[in-house]
């Protein structure tokens, strides 16, 4: 908790209530308005480490709710906030300050999601294994799969039949750019035309820390089960990484992997080799 924030809002508040008793007579809807900028302030910049914007976005639409709910609880109060809103916004006393707030919520919008925008990913509050240890066996189309002892099926081909493996290959490179590519980019380096949007980054599948060090069962797991599958030791984790079982064919799977593989020279590690 950052207890100096905490304090100088508290301390606002206090001082916006000895005021509004003594000098200016505030109604319900100028107090609801307090409060609400009051919160926000404090789950905003009074807890550290910070909150995720979604999980704000969510306190406050509750705390929304919440205020609405107790002003439409007096009708005299409900009465006397539309009254204000109406003069507010018809009287020409107001008209300065309307025209402020016109131009001022567009603009404000505005800067916060430029903001969000061009901000560089930032690590998470606490660690998370990168690799997380998979499960024994998933289950995948009604199967269950052994990830310790399941190889690609096609990969044999490589040796045995290299057209058949061309075939796989190639159905993989078309399956990657329908549907990966706008994340992992065109090189596989993480850097498609939406990785920005995303913290963490799509995975670079150039990167030696990565496939090179995987088996491929262990990337069929990853594809198939995406961001929803990952296990406890991998959260904090806000990856948009879809779980593409619901998408995609067992042998789409493997052959995109076979594409991965190829694509950037590496060699899947070996069956048995610890991750």
């Amino acid at each position: 908790m950052n207890i100096f924030v905490l304090l100088a809002i508290i301390a606002a508040l206090v001082a916006i209530q000895v005021v509004g008793t003594r000098f200016v007579k505030l109604n319900r809807l100028a107090w609801m308005a307090i409060w609400w900028i009051a919160l926000y302030l404090a789950l905003s910049f009074g807890i550290d480490p910070p909150l995720p914007t979604t999980i704000i976005a969510l306190f406050m639409a509750i705390v929304t709710l919440a205020l609405l709910a107790y002003l439409s609880a007096d009708s005299e109060e409900l009465e006397t906030a539309k009254n204000t809103i109406v003069s507010f916004m018809t009287e020409r006393k107001y008209m300065v300050p309307l025209l402020i707030a016109v131009v001022a919520i567009p603009l404000l919008v505005a800067f916060k999601v430029y903001s969000d925008m061009t901000q560089p990913p930032q690590p998470p509050a606490s660690g998370r294994t990168i690799h997380p240890p998979p499960p024994a066996s998933i289950n995948f189309e009604g199967n269950t799969i052994n990830l310790a002892t399941a190889n690609n099926p096609y990969r044999d081909l490589e040796e045995s039949d290299p057209e058949a493996f061309a075939q796989h290959n190639a159905n993989g490179r078309r399956i990657y750019f329908e549907n990966c590519f706008y994340c992992h980019g065109d090189n596989m380096e993480g850097s498609g035309m939406f990785a920005h949007g995303y913290d963490p980054l799509p995975a670079n599948f150039n990167d030696p820390t990565t496939i090179s060090q995987l088996q491929e069962s262990y990337l069929f797991w990853r594809i198939a089960k995406g961001a929803p599958g990952l296990p406890g030791e991998s959260t904090p984790w806000a990856s948009a990484m879809p779980a593409w079982e619901n998408f995609l064919t067992e042998e789409e799977i493997w052959d995109v992997i076979i594409f991965l593989y190829e694509f950037t020279g590496y060699e899947p590690r070996a069956q048995g080799m610890p991750h």
